[in-house]
């Protein structure tokens, strides 16, 4: 059974930090959907109270939703009854609630010109590897979907690349996912401009193509955390929890770099918007660190942070705003990403390693969601 906070008492004071991160630049998206979300109006009050600006999903979340049937009987009985397959199954549900969380966010991309109000949906994790699948996949969800506000989500594999550059060309919104590595960042932008020539050649209006790429955080301090405690000396003990920052406040560097040179510059008379850097998996894995430290730490003008529900009640009650907390910290940065290498961890390893992992992840979850709705469907044909 999924559990849905009830926010509509939250108090106007709990939320200040949430406010004092809007300010600051920060889009606050949140990272879960589910039906009863949406049909209890919960995700309604989030935009309205808790400064919620969009919605991230992935094959993970979709698990936990409609793995649990929780609002989804109704629907899983026509299905059953048409005898659909449980792929059409699945999508049919996805985008159902995925379209419903659009509508409720519509008011908030008219109001930001289509910059926040989004809802983000992923391609079958199954294609991470398959380009051209990729590629008709994120034509058929934004075609199911319909709706102007809506993301398709496709990994940063190596497959991946030309698919955002294509999906890009036809001016579909797209949230890069699934992004851990500095590198594969630069080729991630690079992707998306080369997207927005395209779109640019065939005649698209560039000011309605938007784009977030989904930098995953947490993972990061895990993998290398780990590593570190194995290793056990002083130094190496002083490292932990700040690799992930390091990653990211670089990401940032990066963001900053290419969204200032000329390729850029050519295209932004057209209308175009720079691919906003995502903070993702910014829910802490390790209690020992404060449950905000991927929101403290991570605040910048011109990004998004994309929270699970237990993250972002713990920034209303108590977060640490104190302004940008990234743009100055690219030299510290380097130098511990520098002393974790210096140790023997290498950082080209771990960032594959988090790659291949974290596609792995959601197939899996994908699977396990398949063979519940399976069920499903067949028990409910059975009643039919």
């Amino acid at each position: 059974m999924i559990t849905v906070t009830d926010t509509t008492a939250t108090p106007t004071a709990a939320a200040e930090p949430l406010k004092r991160l809007s300010d600051e630049g920060v889009s606050i998206w949140l990272d879960d959907l589910s039906r009863e979300r949406i049909t209890s109006g919960n995700l309604a009050s989030l935009v309205e109270k808790s400064h919620v600006v969009g919605v991230t999903t992935n094959p993970s979340i979709f698990q936990a939703a409609i793995g649990s049937g929780e609002g989804y009987e109704a629907q899983l009985a026509e299905l059953a009854v048409r005898g659909v397959t449980v792929d059409e199954a699945v999508r049919m549900m996805t985008t159902a609630d995925v379209r419903a969380a659009a509508d409720v966010l519509r008011p908030v991309y008219d109001a930001t010109g289509g910059r926040d109000g989004r809802v983000s949906i992923e391609v079958d994790p199954r294609l991470a590897h398959d380009t051209a699948a990729t590629i008709a996949e994120a034509k058929q969800l934004a075609w199911l979907v319909d709706r102007p506000n809506v993301m398709i989500k496709i990994p940063a594999t190596r497959a991946g690349l030309p698919a955002i550059t294509e999906v890009i060309g036809l001016g579909i919104s797209v949230n890069v996912t699934l992004i851990f590595s500095l590198e594969r960042y630069r080729e991630v932008m690079d992707a998306y401009l080369a997207g927005l020539e395209k779109a640019q050649a065939a005649g698209h209006d560039l000011a309605s193509i938007h784009s977030v790429a989904s930098f995953f955080v947490s993972r990061v301090d895990s993998e290398i955390d780990k590593r570190l405690t194995r290793l056990g000396t002083d130094e190496a003990l002083s490292l932990k929890g700040r690799a992930a920052l390091a990653n990211a406040r670089l990401a940032y560097a990066a963001y900053e770099e290419v969204f200032a040179a000329d390729r850029w510059t050519a295209l932004a008379p057209s209308g175009a918007h720079k691919q906003r850097p995502l903070w993702a998996s910014t829910g802490v894995k390790d209690p020992a660190y404060k449950s905000t430290l991927y929101v403290d730490e991570l605040v910048a003008p011109g990004t998004v942070n994309t929270m699970p529900e237990a993250t972002l009640l713990a920034t209303a009650e108590r977060g640490e705003i104190t302004g940008d907390t990234v743009t100055g910290g690219y030299a510290q940065a380097r130098a511990d990403l520098a002393a974790v290498e210096a140790l023997g961890i290498s950082y080209d390893e771990v960032v594959k390693r988090l790659e291949d992992e974290g596609v792995a992840k959601f197939e899996a979850a994908w699977q396990e969601l398949l063979a519940a709705v399976e069920k499903s469907l067949d028990r409910k044909g059975a009643d039919a």
